[in-house]
């Protein structure tokens, strides 16, 4: 009887487990790719230890307790986090949608032995698409030094738009002291006001998918008037990860008053 909850619970935890250890191989560390390997490792010592589980389960009516409460708790997070995903989709333009503006903003996402991580590199071919549909724009490229990295995110992404899409990095407005989504966004605001941007004109803001709803919000509260949300691609390795990861972020954005 114990064998189809017991056997779903084995299959669910190895897939979290492959979820996160596939990334951490690939060099990512983060909560969103730490949970699924902590959630899979619980979960197969869980199925194979089923029996003496339900067995302390059977032994005292606290123990049943507990093990409800904790099966609750882990749906309703569960559910926490599909609810948020089901924000996250969707949210953001694509370069051919996007109205006049006068800026584009690219936020920092990583970069590893002088390069862009491919999340950050699909962040900067989305902002050099957009940039050919609209050459009157300022360019703006955001970050400092990643840790183990000796140069700043900033100037890695503009080596790359040189490099990859022929842009001049003279150009280019560099940003290479921040070290978060808020201070990407308010030690770029004087850099684009000194090349004649005003923070009331529309001015793209351009990050992966599922980190745009939490950018926007940012930006509003850092006095971009209107800003407007381009969305580039998630590599399919990390997806899931950066996903989870955002979840955690958005609460703690929250619970920082980013936003």
């Amino acid at each position: 009887m114990n064998f189809l909850p017991r056997a779903a619970v084995a299959v669910v935890a190895a897939v979290l487990l492959a979820l996160g250890v596939v990334p951490l191989v690939s060099g990512h560390f983060h909560l969103g790719v730490v949970v699924p390997v902590l959630l899979g490792a619980a979960g197969l010592l869980l199925a194979w230890q089923w029996q003496a589980v339900q067995r302390w389960r059977a032994a005292r009516p606290w123990h049943a307790t507990v093990w409800r409460l904790g099966w609750i708790g882990l749906t309703v997070w569960v559910v926490s986090v599909g609810w948020l995903w089901s924000l996250l989709a969707g949210v953001g333009l694509a370069p051919q949608a996007v109205p006049p503006v006068a800026a584009i903003v690219v936020l920092g996402s990583g970069t590893q032995d002088g390069q862009p991580r491919p999340a950050l590199a699909m962040r900067l071919d989305t902002a050099a698409e957009l940039a050919r549909l609209q050459p009157q724009a300022v360019v703006a490229v955001t970050g400092g030094v990643d840790f183990g990295e000796t140069e700043s995110e900033g100037i890695v992404m503009a080596r790359y738009l040189a490099a990859q899409h022929g842009m001049s990095m003279t150009s280019l407005v560099i940003e290479e002291v921040s070290t978060s989504t808020e201070l990407n966004l308010a030690l770029t605001k004087p850099l684009l006001q000194a090349r004649g941007v005003d923070l009331s004109q529309p001015i793209a803001i351009v990050s992966s998918d599922f980190h745009l709803r939490r950018a926007l919000q940012i930006a509003h509260r850092q006095g971009f008037a209107q800003p407007v949300g381009v969305a580039a691609p998630t590599p399919p390795l990390t997806r899931f990860n950066v996903w989870l990861r955002e979840y955690f972020a958005m609460a703690s954005s929250w619970a920082l008053a980013e936003w």
